[in-house]
């Protein structure tokens, strides 16, 4: 059942330029939809737009099959969690949790009981006298989120909240906001610039950029199967290594930057990647360590980064700086030049004039777990 749907949603102040062009999606009722795009993509003022916080210029939104273009936010039956918590500094986290319910003449006895069970589920039980200014930043967003859940509205929006916490913090709330979401069968839109925080919590994502919609997809098949070069460069962690490309002409090569060669079948290069502008892509974790017999390349250090987990190694190939990521700690130097494999069947190849996607990579893609 779709809860939220957006026909042709556009949005402009001036009547002239457009903030947001023609945005039409569906979001399915349980589901985590996740809006993800640069600073000034458009993904907050839309979220505002579903929320009734701003005025829809043209287009269509129902929530639940109904029209709600000219609703005011009361009436849509929808809680949202702002980046800045929003939290009254004069109240007390009791009182800030109940004052949509007061709002709303929810009795005392009904009041007390959503309270305690919300108080229990945040861990905020403890803290209901404190005011906010006693409180840690997690400890706000908490009580943020509380004042969400406590509402029991069916349609929760959420506008960066995690954006002014710690790494540590961040992570441990992003795998508490998705518990949270499935335990109450709730349907999510959550804004982000991040896209990790977009990979790991979101059932479908919505990559933005300028007011239009980049891809709408499963965090995996974005990743695997990007539709152009921005949503290639912006999802995934580090950014796909991207490089213009040229076949020789007996197609038994691919020269990237016009320093890498790559070994091809020409049998297998398809009429639609010749007589084109290419540029290729290929993920970090696809640069293989190479042994002296089956290395494709000899490639000089730039950079390294050792996580303890893994390694990050970076590479100048042309005009592109490349990055390899590999599980484990290498002892590995800048200025050393080390064996790699780079195969044609983890490439992307891309039009660089249109920048869509032309061929997804063959090999790597994630496998289908079975249960026993």
């Amino acid at each position: 059942m779709e809860q939220v749907e957006l026909i042709d949603i556009t949005k402009s102040y001036d009547k002239q330029k457009k903030v947001l062009n023609e945005i039409s999606l569906s979001i399915e009722k349980g589901e985590f939809f996740v809006l993800v795009g640069p600073s000034g993509s458009g993904k907050s003022t839309l979220l505002r737009m579903i929320a009734g916080l701003e005025d829809i210029t043209d287009g269509t939104l129902k929530i639940n099959d109904k029209v709600v273009n000219h609703l005011p936010p009361k009436e849509r039956n929808l809680s949202m969690v702002f980046q800045n918590y929003a939290l009254y500094p004069h109240l007390t986290v009791e009182q800030n949790i109940l004052f949509g319910l007061k709002a709303k003449k929810v009795s005392k006895v009904e009041q007390q009981e959503r309270l305690r069970e919300t108080a229990e589920m945040m861990g905020l039980s403890e803290l209901l006298s404190r005011k906010p200014r006693e409180l840690s930043g997690g400890q706000r967003q908490r009580v943020a989120l509380a004042r969400s859940v406590v509402s029991q509205a069916p349609l929760c929006l959420m506008d960066e909240p995690l954006s002014n916490l710690d790494a540590k913090l961040r992570a441990n709330m992003r795998v508490e906001i998705r518990r949270l979401q499935k335990r109450l069968g709730l349907t999510m839109i959550y804004v982000t610039h991040d896209q990790v925080e977009a990979m790991t919590m979101g059932d479908r994502i919505m990559v933005l950029n300028d007011g239009i919609i980049q891809q709408i997809g499963k965090p995996i098949t974005l990743y695997n199967e990007p539709a152009n070069l921005f949503v290639a460069s912006f999802i995934g962690s580090p950014k796909m290594n991207l490089g213009k490309a040229k076949f020789s002409t007996d197609y038994k090569q691919l020269i990237i930057e016009g320093v890498l060669p790559i070994e091809m079948d020409p049998l297998s290069v398809s009429e639609r990647l010749k007589d084109v502008n290419l540029t290729v892509g290929i993920r970090a974790e696809h640069i293989f360590s190479g042994m002296e017999e089956n290395a494709t390349h000899y490639l000089e250090v730039v950079n390294v980064e050792h996580l303890g987990n893994e390694t990050t190694l970076a590479f100048d190939i042309g005009t592109e700086l490349w990055t390899a990521k590999w599980p484990g700690q290498w002892m590995i130097n800048v200025g050393d030049k080390i064996p790699v494999r780079i195969s044609v069947e983890h490439l992307c190849y891309f039009d660089s004039d249109s920048e869509e996607l032309l061929k997804a990579a063959t090999a790597g893609k994630s496998q289908e777990v079975v249960a026993i």
